[in-house]
């Protein structure tokens, strides 16, 4: 049974731990301050140095923030009781470490949970909402990560591609994501978990991250660097930068700085292998079509058997799932080391596209994996609460004006 709680109503919140549940609404006060999440080592350093932190004690107190902020997850500069309570005040009057709100949590008959995230307006600006969606899996808890509200690539079969692009996200907002999700799963340490939470039965509930949420993350290049800079770092979320996987859509001029600079994982969003389709199906192909793709695929610094790169193929009924399809795929790709996830098309509201046949779709994987390609058919995960590959959209974007500002009220 599909479960919904919304979490913006106090009457309405699960009684679960205080140390589980996010902060609730972020005062005016707190969202005129700046955040200390996502901020480099570096960035932090600065911050203390801006509150009259000796410079001798900087590097030690990096350390132990650092410490508070990723590895305990505290939410509160009260929380850190290995930091002087004057420094504690001083930060707490400069700066916020509040988490999104979490609005609605909705949890699929599979285990799947997706947020509904609000961030408290900057300057001028008025709260923005997103989703983020965590899977569970046997020994592996894989959260999928937003970095836009909303996308600019109007994808046909994507349903987040009909909300018109409303800002980036912030390295705060991004890392804020996966702060929020630990902390509302129990992953923190000596954090209980919420009761009826379906979770690994061992290791940690978030071992991956996905940059697969809401927007294209190579259009929000330097913050998601910084956001995922943070994420991997060893001494706080500790993700091995092997288990963060960035998807992108093909921003091609991007693609060498995501290896050079970031060093993770990297997916194609591929689903055509002709460029008339392609630039149908994903716009973006009309200006960085497939052989420029391909070829910076080819080129992705750090690439190799055990480095290989995903592409996505969404499989579209009588549009881009027959066998001279697969054959083409197969040619397409050669010489790359690459895996190929065939994702069974998740519908939503208004779309002209059916998924595929099932059978239809195991004759292309299996046509693909004689190539010699590992082709896995994603399990549909969250349909039931439109969290699946291509589904998800923040419902206030789709609101009346007058409607928002009530909700964000």
């Amino acid at each position: 049974m599909t479960m919904t709680l919304d979490l913006a109503s106090p009457a309405t919140r699960p009684a679960v731990p205080p140390r589980v549940m996010p902060g609730g609404a972020v005062s005016p006060a707190a969202a005129e301050k700046p955040s200390l999440i996502g901020l480099s080592r570096e960035g932090l350093g600065d911050a203390l140095r801006s509150v009259d932190v000796p410079g001798k004690q900087v590097r030690m107190r990096t350390a132990q923030l650092w410490h508070w902020l990723y590895v305990r997850g505290a939410e509160d500069f009260g929380q850190m009781a290995n930091v002087a309570r004057d420094l504690r005040d001083r930060l707490d009057a400069s700066f916020a470490i509040e988490r999104p709100e979490i609005v609605e949590e909705q949890i699929s008959v599979d285990g799947t949970r997706k947020w509904l995230f609000r961030f408290p307006a900057r300057g001028a600006g008025r709260p923005v909402e997103i989703e983020t969606v965590y899977i569970p899996e046997e020994g592996r808890g894989t959260l999928c990560v937003s970095s836009q509200v909303g996308c600019t690539l109007t994808c046909t079969f994507c349903h987040t591609g009909t909300q018109r692009l409303v800002r980036n996200l912030e390295p705060s907002e991004i890392v804020g994501q996966i702060l929020a999700a630990r902390s509302r799963l129990g992953d923190f340490p000596d954090a209980a978990t919420p009761a009826g939470a379906i979770v690994p039965s061992e290791g940690r509930l978030v071992s991956n991250v996905v940059m697969m949420g809401m927007g294209e993350p190579l259009y929000n290049f330097d913050n998601v660097k910084q956001a995922l800079a943070v994420a991997s770092d060893g001494e706080g979320v500790s993700l091995s930068k092997r288990r963060i996987t960035l998807s992108t859509s093909g921003v091609v001029p991007m693609i060498p700085r995501t290896g050079e600079e970031m060093g993770v994982m990297l997916a194609i969003s591929l689903h055509a292998v002709r460029d008339d389709l392609r630039d149908v199906l994903v716009p973006i192909n009309k200006k960085y079509p497939l052989e420029e793709l391909l070829a910076a695929c080819r080129a992705y610094p750090g690439l190799s058997n055990a480095r290989r790169i995903t592409f996505e193929y969404v499989m579209l009924k009588g549009i881009n799932d027959s066998l001279a399809d697969a054959r083409e795929l197969v040619r397409l790709l050669k010489g790359i080391p690459a895996k190929i996830n065939l994702i069974p098309f998740n519908p939503w509201p208004g779309t002209a596209y059916e998924c595929s046949d099932w059978d239809q779709i195991e004759r292309f994987a299996d046509h693909v994996n004689q190539a010699g390609y590992a082709s896995p058919i994603r399990t549909p995960r969250g349909r039931d609460i439109f969290a699946a590959c291509g589904q998800l959209k923040s419902e206030s974007e789709r609101m009346k004006k007058s409607e928002r500002l009530a909700a964000a009220s």
